[in-house]
């Protein structure tokens, strides 16, 4: 496949046809995706491929609620778990939480239900002895530190677009971090970085939509002259 087509394909697939996905293609996939760049080559990233059930179910209950609760806040207009939002909203929003995950039950719910029954899952995690954070001593949590792990993680969604497999790359599982490293059983300087559900699609990717290049970049400032053609 056309690296060009690949990056305008690689979509986010959380349906898949069932089909295994082998330990070997699991390995060649993360045998191309460490080629990815890190800070100081230092390639700061360590993957658990989840295989057991009961670990595969617990990684499942840790993403729920953060899931019903991703649903409640955008059911309320808001962008969940915004950095700059409106938390009193939030907070009121949040509390519609348990009604979603009553409506899951009862329809049977759908990738978030079954996280446990994909046929690849990945656990990616950040050695933070290894990540160079320039933004350590903001008083936040890194942001700029991921530069060395998230573009591991997406090649390795572009290798498996290669290879005819799609993905998911989530982030949920933070909102039980503490849940999710017992899991995996991580030492205290490895963050979680997110979760990789992989499979074998069952519909075809497809070209995907996006805004018009126009809509996010400027020229010299944030709100100078848009870049065009």
């Amino acid at each position: 496949m056309e690296l060009r087509e690949a990056l305008r394909t690689t979509a986010a697939i959380r349906e898949f046809d069932g089909a295994p996905v082998d330990r070997t293609t699991i390995y060649d996939l993360l045998d191309t995706a460490r080629f990815a760049p890190s800070g100081g080559n230092r390639q700061c990233w360590r993957v658990v491929v989840v295989e057991d059930t009961a670990k595969r179910r617990a990684l499942r209950d840790a993403y729920l609620p953060g899931w019903y609760e991703y649903l409640a806040l955008s059911r309320a207009g808001l962008v969940p778990f915004a950095v700059v939002t409106d938390r009193d909203k939030e907070r009121a929003a949040l509390t519609d939480a348990s009604a979603m995950a009553e409506r899951a039950r009862e329809s049977g719910g759908g990738f978030a239900e079954h996280l446990d029954e994909v046929p690849a899952l990945l656990v990616v995690l950040a050695d933070l002895r290894g990540v160079a954070a320039m933004d350590r001593d903001d008083g936040t949590k890194t942001f700029v530190g991921g530069a060395s792990v998230y573009p591991f993680a997406w090649s390795i969604l572009l290798a498996a677009r290669d290879v005819g497999l799609g993905g998911v790359l989530t982030t949920m599982v933070r909102r039980r971090d503490a849940e999710v490293r017992a899991i995996v059983g991580c030492e205290p300087y490895f963050e979680v970085a997110c979760v990789i559900a992989l499979g074998w699609p069952s519909a075809r990717p497809t070209s995907l939509t996006r805004g018009a290049v126009e809509t996010f970049a400027t020229i010299d400032t944030l709100d100078g002259a848009p870049l065009v053609h």
